[in-house]
């Protein structure tokens, strides 16, 4: 199938999203779609469909699968890729309108940069807040989460492009949330073990997403 505009646009946004979070799977599957004739990617992406390629991602897919599910590991990984996922994003979106389009691909490049900046800084602050629990399986879910949104997102801009976008920006917001949330969390618990290693009082550092009931008992109302 040919792509039309609405669907470029949502594509080159599926593209500069995904990449901040699993960038190794948005080349492969974007590079499967091409070469099995599932649609027909812009000339900016028809390297992706190169068997060359398509091996290379696919042998990366498989060792970010594990290695993304491993409690410090994970945000090990994160650490390694901060430098790979940004400018990568950027390049696949810019990529869906080619050199001959300039203008297009400059603001497409931003998009992608910034989109993928947003959700893997969200991804990474997440999975370090996830990483102060000593269980393993929250991290193996959100995982999982993150496995199931990519194609997912990258089949919805191709099928569904206006729902994607609507879909998109909520997911912006949450991503705010998650950075801002994730990252006092953070800060607090950085406080806290200089604080233990200086011999001051603890008091303690709050759960990451606590929610406050909507009846204290400090309510002079109750």
């Amino acid at each position: 199938m040919n792509l039309d505009t609405a669907q470029l646009i949502a594509l080159a946004g599926a593209l500069g999203w995904a990449s901040g979070v699993r960038l190794y799977l948005v080349v492969l599957l974007t590079g499967l779609a091409g070469f099995m004739g599932w649609i027909v990617l812009p000339q900016g992406l028809h390297l992706l469909a190169n068997p060359v390629v398509l091996g290379v991602s696919g042998f990366m897919v498989f060792i970010e699968f594990f290695a993304d599910k491993i409690p410090g590991l994970d945000s090990l990984w994160d650490v390694v890729h901060s430098v790979i996922r940004i400018p990568a994003g950027a390049a696949l979106a810019a990529g869906v309108f080619g050199a001959d389009n300039g203008v297009m691909a400059l603001v497409a490049a931003l998009m992608g940069g910034t989109l993928a900046a947003t959700s893997f800084a969200a991804k990474a602050t997440t999975r370090a807040a996830i990483n102060t629990s000593p269980e393993p399986f929250t991290n193996v879910g959100a995982s999982l989460v993150e496995d199931g949104l990519v194609p997912a997102g990258l089949w919805l801009a191709i099928a569904h492009p206006f729902v994607f976008v609507v879909l998109l920006a909520l997911m912006l917001a949450l991503s705010v949330w998650l950075i801002r949330t994730c990252w006092r969390f953070l800060r607090q618990l950085f406080s806290r073990v200089a604080r233990i290693f200086s011999g001051k009082p603890d008091p303690g550092t709050p759960n990451a997403f606590a929610l406050k009931s909507l009846f204290s008992k400090t309510d002079k109302h109750v």
